[in-house]
C-alpha cells in the first residue's frame, strides 16, 4: 500500500532497478561509426541518401522507451487506487448500531454489509449479522450461519427508534468465545462506551469501523419561547458553520396532515447547537403535532408535541352574576374574545370547572371565597394550575388580602385602590412601561395609547420586586405574580373589563393572555405528574423519523415514562393516560451528540461512500502500447523513412477503409424499430397480434404500425427535470419509482424496457424507452403508469412528495406496487417487511377501500383472456379498487362495470423481474422451470399488456359491444 494505491504483484516493481542498465544498453547500440578520410568521396558530394542513420540514439527516444518500459512493469504489478482490504479469514460479524443514527444512510449501509457478506459468500466464510438496537442473543458466541444466508435476511432489518446499547455488547463481547473478524457500521454517535466496546471486539479479531459520511442530526423536544414552537437542533461534534432547516407538520381542518410552517437556523463554526424558532399563528400552533428536520431524518430529528404546546383549557369565572351586565361591560366578555383564537373556554361553577381539568382558571373580580373553594382552589393550584386573577370593585372592597397575606393573591394589597386622570385625582392616566427580561411577557412592545386610569394597589413588602411582572411609567406594580406548590398565581391590578384601562381593547391584552396560557404546561415536566398512571403508546415512531401504530408495545408507568430513555420496551411516541398525551422523544432538553472517543488504535476507519476501486494495471499497459507505437514513429521519423510511407498513406487508408467494410456483420432481417419484417418486404405493414389472431381474441386491441418505426431514447442520467417531463409529454412512458437500491432499479428499468418491448411487437401501443422517476424531484403526472417495487430500505417521502402522489391518483394515473415478496396474504403484506412498508407508504395515501381481483373483473381480459396474473411468482392475490355491487344478467359473461379504473394495483409477485430482459433480449431471470416456466413468463407479459391497455383504454373491454366475440372465445 501506497497511501490510496496498492499492487497486486509489488515485487515485480523490482523491475525498475533495471531501467538505468536498459539506458546504458540503448546509448551503446548502435556504436559511433569510424571516420576515415577517403578521397573518392569527392564523388559522392551532392548526393542525398534516403535513408539515414543517426550517430546516437536521440536522449527523447531513449525518455520514450524508458517511459514504455516502466509503464508496462507498472501495470504488471497489478496496480490498484482505492484498493479494498482483502478479505479476511475465519468468520465474520456484521456489527450495525441499529438505532436512529442509522437511519439517514441506511441504504448505503445496507449496500456495505451486503458487499461483505457476497465477498464472506465467494470465501467460503460463515457470517453473523448483529443490531445493537436488539437484545444481545442468547450464548456465548454470535450465531453464524452461511453468509448467502444472512443476505437473503439483510432486507429484514430495520433502524429502530431508539440508540444502541453498547454498554450491554461490549460485556457480551467480552464474555464471548472464538476469533472472527468484526465490520462495525456505526452512526457516529457516542453514549460513553464505545471504547469498551472496540477493546471487546478487537480482542476476537480485525475491526473494521464503517463511519457516516456527515455528523448525525437531532432535534430537543419543541418549547414555547416569547409565543413561538422552538427547539434545539443538534450536531455530533463541532465543525464548520452550516445551515439547518425544519418544518412543522400537523393535520389541516379536514384532518389532511401537512407541512403547517417552516423554519430555518444555522449551527455556528465551532457550535454543536442552534435554536430555531418557528412563529406561527395561534391557530397553526395548535395543530402542530411534529417538528421534523428537512434533511437527514431520523426518530431524533423529530420532535412530537404533545400537551405542553397543544391548546390549553381555561376556565372563566366572573364576580357579576349572569346576564348582570351588558356584553362590553361584561368582565368575561373581552376574555372569552382574547382567549378563543388559542384556548378551549370554560364556563362552569368552580367545582365543576376544576372536574375538567383546566389548564388555567381565571377570576374576574372575585372577591371573598368560601373556606371550601379557597381550600379547593388552592389544592389545585399547588398542583400545576395556573390561577388569573383580575382586580376590581368587588376584590377591592373585599378587604381580602390587605390585613394579611392571601395564598390566593401574590402580594398584600393596600384598602381603596387607586384613581389617576379621574375628576378629584390630580396626575393623568398612567403609560406601560417596557416589561423586564425576567418577565413572562418580555419583548412584547407596549402601545403607547394605553392608558391605566384606576387599579388596586400593592403594600411595598420587602418580596415585592421580585413578584413584579409588568409596571406602570412611575413604578407601580400593574402585574404581579408567584409560585404556589407547583403551580402559580397571577394578579392584573385592573379589572378585565375597560372600566379601568384601555387595556382590554389592545391586542397586548391578547398575547400577555397567551404568553399566560401557553406557560401553563407541566403536565408531563416531572415525574410526579405522570405518577401513578399507566401510559399506553397510541403512536411510535421508527428509525427513520415515521409514526406507525405500536405493536407489542405493553402500557408503561408514569414513573418510568419521565425517568427513562425510550427503549425497546418504550419506544418514542406519543402516550395517552385518559384524556391527556405525552411525547416520549429520543432526545431531552439539554441534550448533546458527541462524536465517538477514545477507540482502540487497532480499528480500521472507513466511510460509508468509499470510493471506487479503479484498476490501474489495464490503462498502464494501453499507455504503453501506445508510447511504444510513438517510439516506432519517431524512428521512422529519424531513419527517414516516414516520408515514403506518406505516399503510400493514400492506397494504405483505402485498403484499411474497404477491409473495416468487409468485416462489419451483416444486417438480419428485422426492421430498425425491433420488430420482425418479413424476408423480402421491408416496407409491408404488420398487423399487430391482439383478440383477432389465433388464439388471442377478438381484436379490438389491435392496430396497423410501420415496422420500422422503433423507440427514442429516453434522457440521460443527468437529464434535467424538464427534460424528462417534455420526453414524457411527447412519447408514451412507462416509469419506475427509483428504490435507492441500484440492483433493484436495474431490474425495474429491464422489466418495463421488457413489457415495452412486448406491447410494441403486439399491439397498437408504441412505448418509448421506461424512465426512472424521482418522486421528490420529478414531475409525474405525464406517466400513464407508475411500477413502484418496495424494497425494505425505501426513504420516507415529503410531504409535497405525498401530494404529488394523491394529485397523481386523482386525476388518472395508476400505480402498480409491487412488494414481490410472493408472501403478500389475507392483510396485504403484513406478515413481511415489504409489506409493513408498503403500510407505510400507503398511510398517508388517497387510496380507496381494496379487494382481491375479482374474476370478472375488466383486467382479465383488456387484450388477453386472463384468470391468473403470475409474475416471476405465483398464485398470490393481487388487489384493485373495491367494485360496485352489479348483478350480472343472464348471457353476460361479466358484470357492466363502467365506473373509473383502479388507481391502484398492488401484489408481490415480482412482475418486473419476469418481465425484465437483457440488451441481447434474452431473459434476465429465470421463471419457473421447463416448459412450465416459459408459460408462466408469457402469462406474465399477456398480465402486463392487459395492465398497459386497461390504464390506456379504461373498462371499455366491459362494454356490452364486446359480449359477441367474447362469448365466441369462450366457447358459449
Amino acid at each position: 500500500m501506497i497511501g490510496s494505491l496498492a499492487f497486486a504483484a509489488p515485487w515485480l516493481l523490482a523491475g525498475l532497478l533495471a531501467l538505468p542498465v536498459l539506458w546504458w544498453l540503448l546509448r551503446a547500440v548502435p556504436p559511433a561509426p569510424g571516420r576515415r578520410a577517403f578521397p573518392g568521396v569527392r564523388l559522392l558530394l551532392g548526393l542525398e541518401d534516403p535513408e539515414k542513420m543517426p550517430e546516437r540514439t536521440p536522449w527523447w527516444l531513449l525518455a520514450l522507451r524508458m517511459l514504455a518500459l516502466a509503464a508496462a512493469i507498472l501495470a504488471f504489478a497489478g496496480p490498484v487506487l482505492n484498493p479494498r482490504p482483502r478479505a479476511g479469514e475465519g468468520p465474520l460479524v456484521v456489527l450495525f448500531d441499529g438505532g436512529w443514527g442509522d437511519a439517514p444512510d441506511w441504504a448505503g449501509r445496507m449496500a456495505r454489509a451486503g458487499a461483505a457478506l457476497d465477498e464472506a459468500a465467494r470465501a467460503g466464510r460463515p457470517a453473523a449479522v448483529l443490531s445493537m438496537a436488539q437484545p444481545v442473543p442468547p450464548g456465548e458466541t454470535p450465531p453464524f450461519r452461511a453468509a448467502g444466508d444472512w443476505t437473503e435476511r439483510l432486507a429484514g432489518f430495520a433502524p429502530r427508534g431508539w440508540g444502541p446499547d453498547r454498554n450491554a455488547w461490549a460485556e457480551w463481547f467480552r464474555a464471548a468465545e472464538g476469533d472472527f473478524e468484526t465490520l462495525w457500521i456505526t452512526d457516529g454517535v457516542s453514549d460513553g462506551a464505545e471504547a469498551a466496546l472496540g477493546a471487546a471486539l478487537i480482542r476476537h479479531g480485525a475491526v473494521t469501523m464503517v463511519a457516516p459520511p456527515d455528523a448525525a442530526l437531532a432535534l430537543t423536544p419543541p418549547r414555547l419561547e416569547a409565543g413561538a414552537l422552538t427547539v434545539t437542533a443538534l450536531r455530533a461534534g463541532a465543525g464548520a458553520a452550516r445551515p439547518v432547516g425544519v418544518a412543522a407538520i400537523g393535520p389541516d381542518p379536514n384532518g389532511v396532515e401537512r407541512t403547517l410552517g417552516t423554519g430555518s437556523g444555522a449551527f455556528a463554526e465551532g457550535a454543536d447547537t442552534a435554536e430555531i424558532a418557528l412563529d406561527l399563528p395561534a391557530e397553526l400552533r395548535n395543530r402542530v403535532a411534529r417538528i421534523a428536520l428537512t434533511e437527514r431524518r431520523s426518530a431524533a430529528g423529530v420532535a412530537l408535541a404533545d400537551d405542553s404546546v397543544r391548546r390549553r383549557k381555561v376556565g372563566l369565572m366572573s364576580g357579576a352574576a349572569p346576564g348582570e351586565a351588558q356584553d362590553l361591560a361584561d368582565p368575561l366578555h373581552y376574555l372569552r374574545q382574547a382567549l378563543s383564537p388559542f384556548a378551549e373556554v370554560i364556563e362552569a361553577p368552580l367545582a365543576e370547572t376544576l372536574n375538567a381539568a383546566p389548564d388555567v382558571l381565571i377570576l374576574a373580580d372575585v372577591g371573598a371565597l368560601n373556606p371550601a373553594e379557597e381550600q379547593e382552589l388552592g389544592d389545585w393550584v399547588k398542583r400545576g394550575g395556573l390561577l388569573i386573577r383580575f382586580a376590581g370593585p368587588r376584590l377591592a372592597q373585599s378587604g381580602v388580602g390587605q390585613a394579611e397575606e392571601d395564598p390566593l393573591l401574590p402580594v398584600r394589597l393596600r384598602a381603596g385602590g387607586r384613581s389617576v386622570g379621574g375628576a378629584m385625582s390630580w396626575g393623568a392616566p398612567r403609560r406601560l412601561r417596557p416589561f423586564p427580561e425576567a418577565s413572562p411577557f418580555a419583548g412584547l412592545p407596549v402601545p403607547d395609547e394605553v392608558r391605566i386610569s384606576s387599579q388596586v394597589m400593592a403594600q411595598p413588602d420587602p418580596d415585592l420586586p421580585n413578584r413584579v411582572l409588568a409596571t406602570l411609567e412611575d413604578g407601580t406594580p400593574l402585574v404581579t405574580g408567584h409560585a404556589l406548590g407547583d403551580g402559580r398565581v397571577v394578579l392584573f391590578h385592573v379589572t378585565a373589563n375597560a372600566d379601568w384601562s384601555n387595556l382590554p381593547l389592545s391586542g397586548l391584552f391578547v398575547r400577555m393572555l397567551e404568553r399566560l396560557t401557553q406557560s401553563a404546561g407541566g403536565l408531563a415536566t416531572s415525574a410526579e405528574a405522570v405518577a401513578g398512571s399507566v401510559w399506553t403508546p397510541s403512536q411510535v415512531l421508527n428509525g427513520f423519523g415515521d409514526l406507525e401504530p405500536p405493536s407489542l408495545v405493553a402500557g408503561v408507568p408514569g414513573e418510568r415514562l419521565i425517568a427513562e430513555r425510550p427503549s425497546r420496551a418504550m419506544p418514542p411516541g406519543i402516550y395517552a393516560s385518559a384524556d391527556r398525551r405525552v411525547a416520549v422523544n429520543v432526545m431531552r432538553a439539554g441534550d448533546r451528540l458527541a462524536p465517538l472517543t477514545g477507540l482502540p488504535a487497532g480499528i480500521r476507519i472507513e466511510t460509508i461512500a468509499q470510493p471506487p476501486e479503479i484498476r490501474l494495471g489495464p490503462w498502464l499497459l494501453a499507455a504503453a502500447l501506445l508510447l511504444l507505437t510513438l517510439d516506432v514513429l519517431a524512428t521512422l521519423r529519424v531513419s527517414g523513412r516516414l516520408g515514403r510511407l506518406r505516399a503510400r498513406g493514400g492506397a494504405a487508408a483505402a485498403a484499411a477503409l474497404l477491409a473495416a467494410a468487409l468485416t462489419l456483420p451483416g444486417q438480419g432481417a428485422r426492421a430498425e424499430g425491433g420488430i420482425p419484417a418479413y424476408p423480402g418486404r421491408p416496407d409491408r405493414i404488420e398487423r399487430a397480434q391482439g383478440y383477432g389472431a389465433p388464439g388471442y381474441g377478438d381484436g379490438y386491441g389491435g392496430g396497423y404500425r410501420d415496422p420500422g418505426f422503433g423507440p427514442r431514447p429516453a434522457p440521460g442520467p443527468g437529464a434535467s427535470a424538464d427534460d424528462k417531463a417534455r420526453y414524457a409529454a411527447t412519447e408514451t412512458v412507462l416509469a419506475y419509482v427509483r428504490s435507492g437500491d441500484g440492483r433493484v432499479d436495474e431490474i425495474s428499468a429491464a422489466g418495463l424496457r421488457g413489457i415495452s418491448e412486448a406491447l410494441y411487437e403486439r399491439t397498437a401501443i408504441e412505448p418509448a424507452e421506461p424512465v426512472g422517476v424521482d418522486l421528490e424531484a420529478d414531475e409525474i403526472a405525464m406517466y400513464p403508469l407508475l411500477y413502484w417495487p418496495i424494497t425494505e430500505g425505501q426513504p420516507s417521502l415529503s410531504d409535497a412528495a405525498y401530494s404529488r402522489l394523491n394529485d397523481y391518483l386523482r386525476f388518472g394515473g395508476m400505480i402498480l406496487f409491487d412488494t414481490r415478496d410472493a408472501d403478500l396474504g389475507a392483510s396485504m403484506g403484513a406478515t413481511t417487511p415489504n409489506g409493513r412498508v408498503l403500510r407505510r407508504i400507503a398511510t398517508r395515501l388517497d387510496i380507496p377501500p381494496l379487494e382481491p381481483m375479482p374474476e370478472d373483473h375488466v383486467l382479465t381480459r383488456t387484450f388477453y383472456l386472463l384468470r391468473d396474473f403470475p409474475g416471476r411468482w405465483a398464485n398470490n392475490p393481487v388487489w384493485v379498487e373495491s367494485s360496485p355491487e352489479a348483478e350480472q344478467v343472464e348471457g353476460m359473461p361479466f358484470r357492466n362495470l363502467n365506473d373509473g379504473v383502479t388507481p391502484v394495483v398492488i401484489g408481490g409477485n415480482d412482475w418486473a423481474a419476469a418481465w425484465a430482459i437483457r440488451p441481447d433480449g434474452s431473459a434476465m431471470f429465470p421463471v419457473g422451470r421447463g416448459v412450465a416456466g416459459e408459460r408462466q413468463r408469457e402469462m406474465a407479459l399477456r398480465f402486463g399488456i392487459n395492465l398497459v391497455m386497461y390504464v390506456m383504454t379504461g373498462n371499455y373491454k366491459s362494454d356490452q359491444v364486446h359480449v359477441p366475440a367474447l362469448l365466441d372465445r369462450l366457447g358459449q
